[in-house]
């Protein structure tokens, strides 16, 4: 049966389940539509928040200055009920249910990594596109934060599109969905990869080698940077690096898999990356399809992790686990890729699609309590990006939990060190000290040096929320020089970062501008670490009045709102408020009241008070 769509991309409408002229004419024309913008609003809005908001404060929020607020939501809702037979509108809070039959563009859009079958060519347009609401300007801050939302997951749907493709064999729909995303984003590293790399598969090597040039030109004259190595890459099939003497088959390939483990546990990455390389090429030769779905997914996860790897390549090679997998029901391995997937769209800020890869990963992961425990790490770590903390704590307790009771030291670390975090951003220094203690332990005890980094500087910044200076310096400068000495681009943004309010707690603005600087030249893959690295740039620049206050702000506004990352938002939108925006000061209260944190409720009456006072 068709479906009758709700579009909020492009001008917002309801297109009858089959809109074709002879159809219409027959039904007697187009369906009704909800009259008004506001009505459109409303339903974004609902649409947008699936797990409620109260009547009260959706009308405070639209209906700003009408003399009855209420009144004005309950006649949208009854206009919206008149023309969305199949949408279900009620409760308070207010939920937007969809009855089988009917569908909305940006949920499609948004669980499109859950399991559900989308064409990216669905998708066009901007959110509630030519409507402006400049009568209720913190719905249009709101409006602005979403446009950028779905344009990331937009972006992202058509990249892991085209991997797929390429990975099913299919290289001209992924050529054409990955230059579908570089016309969207021509700076996109990443698709230009894929779109390369379908290119050659399509055996077009002189097309391919015009869109190297053309990048690394386009890369030099508005960037001033060189090609990335990931292009250069992409240009050329990697050799056949096996004797072709070596017999292929399980017994072969469970050795090399063997000995790229005991390489990269003595650490020899190199080396166990290449034997691991040598176990996916004997897999593929010996028709296992099964063995190489492991053999990639080993091999993604020690580029990851051990090799800092996090482009197109390393996604192919998850998605061409996938395939050959044909993940129906558990698997370990499935769930392994479906975990990475998700952890890489974490890092590159995209959190609708993180999770919907990582809901597939724990459906998969079911009767595999060490790879649930993996899992929910993960999406702990998702949740506290996104400042749902409540959520955050529960994932990471449980997989700090798994980890334990499968003997995982170094995964009872990663989830304590996360959890600490969590405790720490809310300013439950005691239970954030114990956790980061507990991690500490385990990486010594693990000798995980490559992870002490992360976990001192939060335990440096811990002592540095209770006041203890002496102590936060101590593992704070470790934290720098162990960042340093691995050239890991995040933890050498969140040491740097770290020493930065260490140093305006000092009163030393310009120590604190210096370590600002020093933290902004690596380029981190995790977007969190940029963001928190922004925002006391931001606080930096204010309180020695330099005039890159605006332009902090400004970057840290623009990468919250396409990562979602909610708390991060409400501070970029404080810091412009401190700037004499009182719009943004409007917005910095509204939003934060969405989150469940009393420290950002605290600094934001704090700097509320200190404008007024001003």
């Amino acid at each position: 049966m068709a479906d009758t769509w709700i579009r909020l991309l492009g001008p917002p409408r309801v297109e009858p389940p089959d809109p074709a002229p002879t159809d219409l004419d027959s039904a007697g024309g187009a369906p009704p539509q909800p009259r008004g913008r506001k009505a459109w609003a409303v339903l974004a809005y609902l649409a947008l928040n699936p797990a409620g908001v109260g009547r009260a404060r959706t009308a405070a929020l639209l209906f700003p200055d009408a003399a009855d607020p209420l009144g004005a939501l309950r006649w949208n809702l009854s206009e919206l009920r008149r023309v969305l037979g199949g949408a279900a509108i009620a409760g308070d809070p207010l939920r937007l249910e969809l009855q089988p039959g009917w569908r909305c563009d940006v949920l499609e859009l948004l669980g499109s990594a859950g399991g559900r079958d989308v064409a990216p060519r669905r998708f066009e347009g901007q959110l509630l596109e030519g409507l402006n609401f400049a009568d209720s300007p913190v719905f249009e801050s709101w409006l602005a934060d979403q446009r950028y939302r779905i344009e990331n997951a937009l972006q992202s749907l058509l990249y892991d599109a085209a991997l797929a493709a390429l990975a099913a064999g299919a290289p001209a729909d992924a050529s054409a969905l990955a230059s579908r995303a570089l016309q969207r984003d021509p700076f996109n590293t990443d698709c230009t990869a894929v779109l390369v790399r379908a290119l050659v598969a399509l055996g077009e090597q002189r097309r391919a080698r015009e869109q190297v040039t053309k990048f690394g030109e386009l890369y030099r004259a508005e960037l001033g940077l060189p090609l990335p190595e990931e292009v250069r890459r992409a240009l050329s099939e990697p050799g056949t690096a096996a004797d072709s003497g070596t017999p292929a088959n399980a017994a072969t390939v469970r050795s090399y898999l063997d000995a790229g483990a005991a390489s990269l546990l003595a650490g020899a990455v190199d080396r166990g990356l290449a034997q691991l390389r040598l176990a996916v090429e004997l897999a593929q030769r010996a028709g296992e399809r099964h063995l190489l779905a492991e053999s990639l997914v080993t091999l993604a996860g020690a580029v990851i992790h051990q090799a800092g790897g996090r482009g197109a390549e390393v996604a192919d090679f998850l998605h061409r686990a996938l395939t050959a997998e044909s993940p129906d029901g558990g698997s370990r391995t499935a769930a392994a890729a479906y975990r990475e997937l998700g952890y890489l769209a974490v890092q590159r800020g995209v959190p609708d699609r993180a999770a919907g890869w990582l809901e597939r990963a724990m459906r998969a992961a079911r009767g595999f309590p060490d790879e649930q425990s993996r899992i929910l790490a993960i999406q702990g770590m998702l949740a506290s990006d996104t400042a749902r903390y409540a959520d955050a704590v529960a994932a990471l307790t449980e997989s700090v939990r798994l980890a334990a009771e499968a003997g995982n030291r170094r995964q009872q670390a990663f989830g304590e060190a996360l959890l600490g975090r969590v405790h720490l951003i809310r300013g439950e220094l005691g239970p954030a000290g114990a956790c980061l203690d507990r991690a500490l332990a385990g990486v010594a005890a693990e000798h995980w040096t490559a992870f002490e980094p992360f976990v001192a500087g939060l335990r440096g910044e811990t002592y540095l929320a209770a006041g203890e200076l002496e102590q936060a310096a101590a593992l704070i400068d470790r934290s720098w020089v162990m960042a340093e000495l691995a050239g890991d681009h995040c933890y050498m943004a969140l040491a740097a970062g770290a020493e930065a309010r260490l140093f305006l707690a000092h009163g030393d603005l310009a120590a604190a501008e210096h370590w600002v600087g020093r933290g902004m030249a690596p380029s981190p893959w995790y977007l969190w670490y940029s963001a928190r690295l922004l925002d006391v740039a931001a606080e930096v620049a204010l309180a020695s009045g330099s005039p890159r206050a605006s332009e902090f702000a400004d970057r840290l506004g623009a990468l919250a709102s396409r990562s979602g990352m909610r708390e991060f938002a409400v501070r970029a939108q404080s810091h412009r408020a401190a700037l004499g925006d009182a719009g943004a000061a409007e917005s910095a209260q509204w939003l934060a009241k969405e989150i469940d944190n009393p420290v950002l409720a605290g600094w934001v009456a704090r700097r509320q008070a200190g404008h007024r006072a001003g």
